[in-house]
């Protein structure tokens, strides 16, 4: 899936999804595991709006290893509600980056989920963590603190 690049400092990324019915749990809400999947998604979406050449499948290039995750849940998610997910970057380190997020339910605005993520810039070809491609730490540094 190809996602439009954002013009930085222009306001938060967001994507916005559906919750399935794959996606419930026995209570019928959006299973807890579903959080961390529809976070994914939109992370992934900003690093490629703001990154276009990194692929993130690839291991001989620059990568990133999902080192942390911290996710409060606020509200459930029901079937056939959209989720929008908003991502900031928090805070940008010589080979980390921290990214918010925020998941509202678009039909009324409640929050139901935020958190955040850190990732590590790592050389999958030496086995280890690498510092953040300078063009890609301007990019991060025009959303921080937005």
């Amino acid at each position: 899936m190809s996602y439009p690049r954002i013009e930085p400092g222009r306001g938060p990324f967001a994507v916005t999804e559906r919750v399935r019915f794959g996606d419930l749990d026995a209570m019928q809400h959006m299973n807890n595991v579903e959080f961390l999947r529809y976070f994914e998604t939109a992370r992934i979406a900003y690093l490629e709006s703001l990154f276009p050449e990194h692929t993130p499948t690839s291991r001989s290039d620059f990568g990133f290893i999902f080192a942390e995750c911290q996710i409060s849940y606020r509200s459930p998610a029901f079937y056939g509600e959209e989720i929008r997910t908003e991502i900031v970057p928090e805070k940008i380190g010589n080979a980390s980056l921290r990214l918010g997020f925020e998941m509202r339910a678009v039909g009324d605005g409640r929050l139901v989920a935020e958190g955040h993520g850190t990732l590590v810039g790592y050389d999958y070809s030496r086995g280890a963590s690498t510092p953040l491609p300078d063009a890609l730490r301007e990019l991060l540094a025009r959303d921080v603190s937005m």
